[in-house]
């Protein structure tokens, strides 16, 4: 009994360290790392309700001032619950971890059997095993489970990543919606001057009537656009809603209403395929899935020939009284069963999960030239815009004023110049929202960062940390 005892002791202690170890580990600290250097943003958890109050409260902090691209991915990241429910999915694999550390429990039976005849002693036994080849296992499944956890975290930083590219696009839409319906009012009154001053001469009989009928169609035309460009404003507004994870009065702010102007050159094109094979967060979590399913492959052919492996004592205390005490050893011999299955399940899990790591690094390269075609285009035709269409409209807007006042020119003909610069200046605003969109998508497939500088601080934090 004493020896039993000891034997007992032992494996808790060895079995209780490792699990301490494993759930005193910050597995969360490398996604918010991730999430500082790549996206310059916050990422909490919250496992309690302490830390669910104080992220309202920071939100309603950043409420208070209009709402840009940044602010507003910052308060997805703090508010919105699906994520909050994507992160537990490393709550899921630390649980693997902890279960794969931890050394199953010991075997105990008993057995009582009571004699019909003198001597009239009752027979018990009991014995007590342990499976040894589970604890034999526990380093490599421990490697196996260490692996999965690193493939969650950087599945779970690339939703981050995901979640403030499609919230930053979402805000640039907005802010491009605003400024065009503002621009659409200006033209409204314009029409609408134009108008009361075409039914005058009508009146005077200066204009004809199909004059008068076209801009009259030309008012209805501006004011169904300002009724569409409202609509597509609240429907802008409830996406960023449901992205910042907002209801309620946190519905009633203020957005932006200007897209910033399209910089010239400030980053680098060259090398993004590179950057973003480096950088992909989902890519660097299939090659982590990758090495898990190698490792698991590995497991099972290194324990293919032992199926079962148990050491124990056993005791009986017969009828007479006396005791037999003695070791015990369980062997499952592989006569049938040598682990073919289970190397060929293996395997063919190998072979897909190589074979989806190749099939994602190829689709990250294209879709990273496609998006650096489609944002250099953005870029150039918002800089046409800006440099060339809107001055040159402009110009002719200003040069029929100035015949207008020299009465060479009707009112027809200025307002149309007028009509034609705010189209263009619409058109301005409508190239710089493509812009500002494509490029929080090619912020997304690079990985978070289009300059290397996070990549200088660390390529990957947490394969690091693990």
């Amino acid at each position: 009994m004493k020896i039993t005892k000891t034997f007992v002791l032992a494996a808790l202690l060895v079995a209780f360290v490792p699990v301490l170890r494993a759930r005193d580990q910050d597995v969360f600290a490398p996604v918010k790392q991730a999430a500082r250097e790549r996206s310059r943003s916050d990422v909490t958890w919250e496992r309690d309700q302490n830390a669910r109050e104080q992220t309202l409260a920071e939100v309603r902090r950043l409420l208070r001032s209009p709402v840009d691209p940044i602010r507003a991915a910052q308060i997805a990241l703090l508010n919105n619950q699906g994520l909050q429910a994507t992160f537990e999915g490393i709550g899921l694999t630390q649980a693997d971890l902890i279960e794969a550390r931890t050394i199953p429990n010991p075997r105990l039976d008993i057995s009582a059997r009571f004699p019909d005849k003198p001597p009239s002693g009752t027979d018990i036994e009991w014995g007590i095993a342990q499976d040894f080849l589970s604890i034999l296992m526990i380093p490599l499944k421990t490697k196996v489970a260490k692996d999965q956890l690193v493939a969650a975290q950087l599945r779970v930083s690339n939703e981050v990543t995901r979640l403030v590219a499609e919230t930053k696009s979402a805000a640039y839409q907005l802010e491009a919606a605003d400024e065009i319906l503002g621009r659409l009012k200006i033209e409204q009154q314009a029409q609408s001057t134009s108008l009361d001053l075409i039914q005058r001469l009508h009146e005077a009989g200066n204009i004809t009537d199909l004059q008068l009928l076209q801009q009259q169609a030309e008012y209805s035309r501006s004011r169904l656009e300002i009724a569409q460009a409202e609509a597509e404003i609240r429907t802008l507004r409830e996406k960023l809603n449901r992205l910042m994870g907002l209801w309620g009065t946190d519905t009633d702010w203020k957005i932006e209403s200007r897209v910033p102007d399209v910089a010239k050159d400030d980053f680098s094109i060259r090398g993004l395929e590179t950057l973003a094979i480096t950088q992909r967060y989902d890519l660097a979590a299939a090659k982590a899935e990758l090495q898990s399913t190698l490792r698991a492959l590995g497991l099972v052919k290194t324990f293919r020939w032992i199926g079962a492996l148990d050491f124990g004592m056993d005791s009986e205390r017969q009828s007479d009284s006396q005791t037999i005490t003695g070791p015990t050893f369980s062997l499952e011999l592989p006569l049938f069963n040598q682990g073919q299955a289970r190397v060929a399940r293996g395997q063919a899990q190998l072979r897909r999960a190589y074979d989806n790591f190749e099939r994602e690094a190829i689709e990250i390269r294209s879709e990273v030239r496609e998006l650096r075609d489609k944002l250099i285009f953005n870029r150039d035709l918002a800089q046409f815009y800006k440099d060339n269409l809107v001055p040159v409209k402009t110009q002719v807007r200003d040069q029929m004023q100035l015949q207008y006042n020299a009465m060479i020119v009707g009112p027809l003909e200025l307002f149309t110049a007028r009509q034609q610069e705010i189209g263009a200046e619409r058109a301005y605003v409508e190239a710089k929202r493509e812009y500002w969109v494509n490029r929080a998508e090619l912020e997304q497939t690079v990985g978070g960062s289009l300059s290397r500088k996070s990549q200088a601080v660390s390529k990957n934090p947490i394969s690091k940390k693990n």
